[in-house]
């Protein structure tokens, strides 16, 4: 499980990531609202960690736009020094899964990381233990980046048949019903990076 942290304060960004590393969480960070939003859509985090006072754009403006443009977003949670029931109030209604105050109880945020992380495994397939062929992930990969059968079919140097068939076993592994679902599912699964 990935989990970003978008922190503009540099040692307290470290701090948080020394404090989770520690705890077995995987961790990336970036520094400014506009970083983070590049960093949600290109990597697909399980969870997201937001400041509100952020450069570029605010925590509220991240998360405005995360909910407006992906489908399936990740748990995202407000970390933030704004102590004022207005904000918090404010990043509640915008759709904030929680909303934890500085100077941070690590306990208390891990508690909450593993509770909202826990809830996602639930969601995903028995175990998560989806497995797919090299082959069936590079064609799930070029066909979330746009490609048609006939188009992967060039790239790879296969026949469209063959690109069809491994598109099928995808889907039956990853238990959708179109494509496009088989290669979002594969990617909130970290199997593939569109």
């Amino acid at each position: 499980m990935k989990v970003l942290c978008i922190e503009d304060d540099h040692e307290m960004a470290d701090l948080i990531a020394e404090e989770l590393q520690d705890r077995g969480v995987s961790i990336q960070l970036t520094h400014d609202g506009q970083a983070g939003l590049e960093a949600i859509e290109r990597e697909r985090p399980d969870l997201v960690l937001c400041d509100i006072g952020l450069p570029t754009l605010s925590g509220f403006e991240v998360l405005e736009k995360v909910l407006a443009t992906l489908p399936n977003p990740p748990p995202f949670i407000f970390l933030t020094a704004l102590t004022d029931r207005e904000s918090e109030l404010h990043g509640r209604r915008l759709g904030a899964d929680d909303y934890v105050t500085k100077p941070i109880d690590f306990d208390v945020l891990y508690e909450i990381l593993r509770a909202r992380l826990g809830r996602m495994r639930e969601l995903l397939p028995a175990g998560n233990g989806v497995e797919l062929a090299e082959r069936e992930r590079e064609v799930l990969t070029w066909s979330a980046r746009g490609k048609t059968s006939s188009e992967i079919a060039l790239i790879l140097g296969l026949s469209k048949r063959t690109v069809d068939f491994h598109i099928d076993n995808a889907r039956t592994k990853l238990g959708v019903a179109t494509r496009i679902e088989a290669a979002i599912r594969a990617a909130s699964l970290g199997l593939i990076t569109p």
